[in-house]
């Protein structure tokens, strides 16, 4: 079996492969403090709830935005699992061309997301990733990965705007009856719900201007469903697109 991880800023998600089937996920918030034998007890106990135990671990594939989690996961990986750990960069196969001014700032999250793009959806495709920062990662026409942008995250305004707004107050990430809000709450969560929805059209149809072609278009990441049903642009929905694309990795660089 192999298994993908994925290390955001905020959440590790994690997925376990049977072949080609995805048959087991699970999200950890990202503890930067957190030793490698806790992740081997968190994930030895998460594997026994579905009679499964960490020697059925064949393979690892890892992507990390987090430098310090990314060795304690390799530690873990080491320790306490059988078989190679592949961590993804710019230097391992990826079958994808990095068309951008230096491949090595492109995050492992970001080539996992565009190998599965290219992959599963064709090209040309634009990858929104909702997660501590909304990504937009773009294939071309030809395949290669040519780039995107990056928009501060949904949770991540929202902490920022608290923390600066002595009276405003947490609320929840839903719709509300109107645009028009006639309440604080009401008026933030118009402002956000709805303000994401218009930013992510805005940006995808800038950047179906500049590839001067009607890419698909994949929202994907933990904060996806706060925007998916507020506008008409995604082609598909695919929660697991980033271990998808770790899986592919891991079949390239055997």
């Amino acid at each position: 079996m192999l298994l993908a991880i994925d290390v955001g800023n905020t959440g590790i998600k994690l997925g376990l492969f049977e072949n080609q089937q995805l048959c087991r996920t699970w999200r950890w918030a990202t503890d930067r403090q957190r030793m490698p034998d806790e992740y081997a007890a968190l994930l030895s106990w998460a594997l026994q709830m579905d009679d499964l135990s960490l020697n059925r671990i064949e393979r690892t594939v890892l992507c990390s935005v987090v430098p310090q989690v990314t060795q304690t996961l390799m530690l873990l990986a080491e320790r306490y699992l059988a078989g190679p750990v592949l961590t993804v960069t710019s230097d391992i196969e990826t079958g994808v061309r990095l068309a951008v001014d230096n491949p090595r700032e492109v995050g492992g999250d970001r080539i996992a997301n565009a190998v599965a793009a290219r992959n599963l959806y064709g090209a040309p495709s634009v990858v929104v990733d909702f997660g501590t920062a909304t990504n937009f990662d773009v294939v071309g026409p030809d395949g290669a990965f040519v780039g995107g942008s990056f928009a501060p995250g949904i949770q991540s305004s929202i902490d920022g705007l608290l923390v600066r707004a002595a009276r405003l107050q947490r609320f929840d990430l839903v719709p509300p009856p109107s645009v028009i809000g006639t309440n604080t709450i009401a008026c933030l969560q118009s402002g956000t719900v709805f303000g994401y929805a218009g930013l992510v059209e805005g940006l995808l149809a800038r950047i179906r201007a500049e590839l001067g072609a009607d890419p698909v278009v994949i929202g994907t990441g933990g904060l996806v469903d706060v925007v998916a049903n507020q506008t008409t642009v995604f082609s598909a929905i695919d929660r697991d697109l980033t271990l998808q694309g770790l899986r592919l990795l891991g079949e390239l660089n055997p």
